[in-house]
């Protein structure tokens, strides 16, 4: 049983927000009360507990307290990459977690460009097994197509029996228009997502830099924008037609951000993800970082930069996702053109977010607590996202004030231009399920 207490709840799900207790019996939010008044509650509840079962182990109460820091619900990131089965030299799903529940995460879902492909019942299994074990909640999609080539549609209403809780082939974009458009039937059909990823293939000559004035420099072609305008432009008209729902990922374009306002202002089902990287940083970081900051959709202007943050302002951006994408160290030194795309974000992604969001005034910290928890657990359907009596205790409490060093990485991959870095957001402690996954 855990007792928190003086801490300041902040609830974007019901828009509680003040100085609470609250007490955690089991897995379960027993009680949320004024502070000092749960004191008594609490210790009759153990009471009880005890006399019901006086075998009862971990019978007793722990009190953290929770003074100067906020209590948020438990971080959601459904986009990150576990690189397991079939890379785990890169990343594995215990290190995975250990590095979300270090970020303040307590659910993430899985992308299935691994080996082999969530496109399969077996897989799907294995994986949710394994993270069973790991302290936080990890999920898993299911790929769209087989063997994410483009070519057939796997069989949804296996993949989703077996656990996948959202369909996506992330990596890949899906170039056949009515392959795009059969799967959004079939996923509408089920109430299911489809997550996209939006670079058509035949724009790009070298993928992970913006097709600009730093690709230049260093005398590469680039991913121009229009290979993500020309896809988001595509999947909105189709799911206006369908009726699907569906995700637009890791958004880089000022103008995809424009359609999908004007999209959703007409009532199509369309939503969106930005990541850390691609609110903080432009392509002028490729300079700095080299293959540290290259990814794919690559970073691009300070204009496409201040529309990501005007999205998530305004709701257009429904929700913030790291797309944690570990790689190892001799990958990444390759040079520029050779290096693969990609970096890790679990563990700066909070941090970031109040750095380049909250103390700059872009977003209040309620709304960026939705932003990266009850806004992606309501898009996804999701139990999480929330703190209500009887609801589960998943908690980040952190310091919004108070600055850490980011000097070592819980991934088993580093592959982040922010290492090194002192950064806003403390976190003291991830709780899942009742139990704390992670104390600093």
């Amino acid at each position: 049983m855990i007792l928190i207490k003086n801490g300041t709840l902040l609830d974007p799900a019901s828009g509680r927000s003040g100085l609470f207790d609250i007490l955690i019996d089991e897995e379960q939010i027993a009680r949320i009360g004024a502070c000092g008044s749960l004191d008594d509650m609490a210790k009759e509840y153990l009471s009880m507990k005890l006399m019901e079962d006086p075998t009862l182990t971990g019978g007793e109460l722990t009190e953290i307290d929770a003074s100067g820091c906020i209590v948020a619900p438990g971080l959601v990131d459904c986009h990150v990459h576990f690189r397991d089965p079939g890379f785990t030299y890169k990343e594995d799903i215990t290190t995975g977690a250990k590095a979300a529940a270090k970020g303040g995460f307590t659910t993430v879902v899985m992308m299935g460009n691994t080996e082999p492909h969530m496109d399969n019942v077996d897989t799907i299994k294995d994986v949710l097994a394994r993270g069973a074990e790991t302290g936080i909640k990890v999920l898993t999609c299911g790929n769209v197509t087989r063997d994410m080539v483009g070519k057939e549609l796997v069989d949804m209403d296996a993949l989703m029996a077996a656990g996948a809780v959202l369909f996506t082939d992330d990596g890949k974009p899906i170039t056949d228009a009515g392959l795009m458009e059969k799967a959004c039937v079939e996923a509408a059909k089920r109430g299911m997502i489809i997550s996209l990823h939006e670079e058509d293939p035949s724009f790009i000559k070298e993928n992970g830099i913006n097709a600009g004035e730093v690709a230049e420099k260093l005398g590469l072609s680039g991913s121009p924008r229009d290979a993500e305008i020309a896809m988001v432009k595509r999947d909105i008209e189709i799911a206006e037609k369908t009726g699907a729902e569906i995700v637009v990922q890791h958004i880089s374009a000022a103008e995809s951000v424009d359609m999908i306002r004007e999209a959703r202002a007409r009532g199509v089902k369309v939503h969106a993800e930005a990541t850390p990287h691609h609110f903080t940083l432009t392509e002028d970081a490729v300079l700095k970082y080299g293959s540290l900051a290259k990814m794919n959709p690559p970073l691009r202007l300070e204009s496409d930069r201040q529309a990501i943050i005007a999205g998530l302002k305004d709701g257009t951006i429904d929700m913030i996702a790291t797309d944690h994408a570990p790689h190892s160290r001799e990958e990444k030194q390759k040079e520029l053109s050779q290096a693969p795309s990609g970096i890790t974000g679990l563990e700066t992604s909070l941090s970031l977010g109040i750095r380049e969001l909250v103390n700059t005034g872009m977003l209040t910290m309620g709304e960026l607590i939705y932003r990266m928890s009850t806004g992606p657990a309501r898009v996804y359907g999701l139990d999480a996202g929330e703190i209500r009596e009887g609801g589960a205790a998943d908690l980040v409490i952190f310091s919004p004030s108070e600055e850490w060093s980011f000097v070592q990485s819980v991934s088993k991959s580093s592959n982040t231009p922010f290492l090194g870095q002192r950064m806003p957001g403390k976190i003291y402690a991830t709780i899942c399920n009742g139990k704390v996954v992670y104390s600093a």
